[in-house]
Order: C-alpha cells, then structure tokens, then sequence
C-alpha cells in the first residue's frame, strides 16, 4: 500500500484499480468511477485480509457494513478506515469519502487517501470534525473467529438424544398432542354450550301435557303413559242389571186404492197376552159407475 503513494490517476480518469474492480464485479463503468473505495479493495485483496476489510466502490455501503460486522467505533487507531462527509454530518449515509489511518497524534490523525486532490493518492493529515466514524477490520477478524474460540462450558444445552426404541405414549406429551388435545376440548365445549342456547334440551310429554285434539295421540310413542287407577265399584254397579224389554214388531199397512169405499182394512195385530196373529176379511165393496158408462 505505501508504495503506491504517489499514483496519479490517467486521463478520462481512468486508474488501474478502477479497472481491477470493473473486471471482478464485470461492470465496466467502475474504469472511471471515483476510486478512493477501490483503492482499500485492491490494497486489502493484495494483503489477503478482503474478508476482514470489506471490498466495496460506494462509501456509504462500506460504513453500513462495518456496523453489521459490530467493528464500528468513534475511537481512531492505526489501520482502521476513517469515513468522512465534508458537510459535517454524523450519518453514513452522508459519507463521501475513505481513508485508512496510518497513526493517531493528539487530536489528529494521518492517513493515506486515494482520489484526493483531484488526482492524486497520497498522504494527509486530518481534523476529526469531518470524521463520521472508523471501521475497524481487527474487530470484524475477532467476530469471525469467535466460534473456533468458544470453550465447551460456553456452548449452548445440547439435549440429550432420545433412544429410537420409544414408548408409543411419549407421544402424549408432545407439543403437537397437546394441540389436538385443546382443539378437541374446544369444539365439545361450543357444541355444548349452543346446544343449551338453542334449547334443544329433550322434553317429555306428561299426562297432564297431553294434546287436547280429539285426534291428536294422548301421549307420543316413545313414552309410555302411566296407567290410570281404576275406582272401587259402587252399590248400584254391583246390583244385576236389568234386562231391557223387546218392543212388539208393528202390524203390516194394506195399500188401498184412491176412490175405493171400504168398510174394513186389513190388519194384522198381535196379541200382548197369547202372542197369536188373527186377520180381518175383506168386504166386498160395490163398484162405482163411470159418468161415460151408458149402462
């Protein structure tokens, strides 16, 4: 990296390091593009630490992504990168330039810095009132080998495993039967309680509920009526009944004709005491002469 101090950049701004990037992101507008980022890429490549440093063409990316890492400080030291906005703002997304500190006096630090009076990359020395932040790759280096580092009482409860020979009850206590365990109480009880809210309690049909239609039934099939207790006889039912008398058949009516004259109709009567039948002779009755018969 020191030995590039002092590269100035060709015309059309065109840098060697531009052209690096463009080829390994295959985008050719990089050849040209402001190369202070891409200088700390090709730097960090050529040192073999990319992975600690980052490898970024646009500043503000950059910033964001030491914040994830956790290596993001307010604090200079020697080989971190120093993140400045020109306007004096204090958020990244205000940074417009990059450098990397090469020593930290007093309340200034040195660095070296690519792009920077017009074309040039070189060596300045800084105020920190434009400084935004440092990214600090040791850190990001400490953050990545922590898990090689963590000793076994650090490491998380690691169940111990079941054996494959299980009870098939074990499944009673796990998450997925308590569930349905739950739902199956939860739709017996609404079922329930709705049934109750509909009324569709089961009710009986009593004597005294019977219908009062002459042809509706006294009492439904299912349900049995209750026998009804029968009074003692009293002294009349006791008594012999007595027996009803037959009435006499009526005597036989002869038809007799219109305008005839009899002295005596026939009848037939029957006696109440001897029960015998007697009949009445016919009478002969003279014949009426016709008004047209000349005799």
């Amino acid at each position: 990296m020191r030995q590039e101090v002092g590269y100035k950049e060709k015309s059309g701004q065109f840098t060697k390091f531009g052209q690096w990037y463009a080829d390994r992101v295959q985008d050719t507008q990089y050849r040209d593009a402001p190369w202070c980022d891409m200088f700390i890429a090709w730097a960090s490549d050529k040192a073999g630490i990319s992975q600690y440093v980052g490898q970024f063409a646009w500043t503000p990316s950059h910033a964001a992504w030491f914040m994830r890492q956790g290596a993001w400080t307010q604090k200079p030291e020697p080989g971190a990168l120093v993140f400045f906005d020109w306007r004096g703002g204090k958020s990244y997304k205000g940074i417009d330039h990059v450098g990397i500190v090469e020593s930290v006096k007093g309340s200034k630090i040195h660095t070296i810095e690519a792009n920077v009076d017009g074309v040039w990359l070189k060596r300045k020395t800084r105020e920190t009132d434009k400084v935004v932040g440092y990214g600090v790759p040791r850190l990001v280096k400490a953050t990545a080998d922590k898990p090689a580092e963590i000793r076994l009482t650090e490491r998380p409860f690691v169940p111990a495993s079941r054996s494959e020979s299980g009870s098939p009850l074990d499944f009673l206590g796990t998450p997925p039967a308590l569930l349905t365990a739950m739902v199956l109480m939860t739709v017996v009880l609404s079922l329930r309680f709705s049934g109750r809210r509909r009324g569709t309690h089961r009710r009986f049909s009593w004597p005294w509920n019977a219908p009062t239609h002459p042809h509706a039934s006294s009492a439904p099939p299912s349900v049995k009526a209750l026998p009804v207790a029968k009074a003692p006889p009293s002294e009349n039912a006791r008594a012999k009944p007595r027996p009803t008398p037959t009435p006499a058949p009526r005597p036989a009516r002869t038809r007799v004709p219109v305008g005839s004259t009899t002295s005596a109709t026939t009848s037939a009567t029957t006696s109440a005491t001897t029960g015998s039948t007697t009949t009445a002779t016919r009478r002969p009755t003279p014949t009426r002469r016709k008004p047209y018969d000349p005799s």
